[in-house]
């Protein structure tokens, strides 16, 4: 017999976090200082790439707080938290690459993987952070 007894929890939870990422890509999108998404619609690979591995980096942590999660305000308090790891690895990128945003603009793709690297790493440790 199937049981759809955890359809509320799921949706709740698939709503929460599709709002978490609306926030976390506003939140990114303003703080870098290129406009990925003009750029990856005039084909931009890089902003594609950077962007791209920006959001991988965010959402596997986001996952792993919907896994962990004691209610929706945990899962929000801890999608909160990967936000900030986010932002802080672009921080970080930024200090070893200062002219990123221009590479970016420019096409450059070594740039943009070492960005999107860099997010998915930290999103990776960042989850595995989330073991409480």
């Amino acid at each position: 017999m199937v049981s759809i007894s955890g359809l509320p929890a799921f949706c709740a939870y698939a709503a929460t976090a599709l709002g978490l990422v609306a926030l976390y890509l506003g939140v990114y999108l303003t703080a870098t200082a290129h406009r990925e998404i003009a750029l990856i619609r005039e084909n931009n690979l890089a902003a594609a790439i950077a962007l791209g591995g920006s959001l991988v980096g965010y959402t596997i942590p986001l996952s792993v707080s919907i896994f962990n999660a004691q209610s929706i305000l945990d899962c929000v308090i801890w999608g909160l938290v990967a936000l900030v790891v986010q932002l802080s690895v672009y921080g970080l990128v930024r200090l070893v690459l200062p002219d990123l945003s221009r590479r970016i603009e420019a096409g450059e793709v070594a740039a943009a993987t070492f960005l999107a690297s860099a997010s998915v790493a930290g999103g990776i440790v960042d989850a595995a952070a989330m073991t409480y």
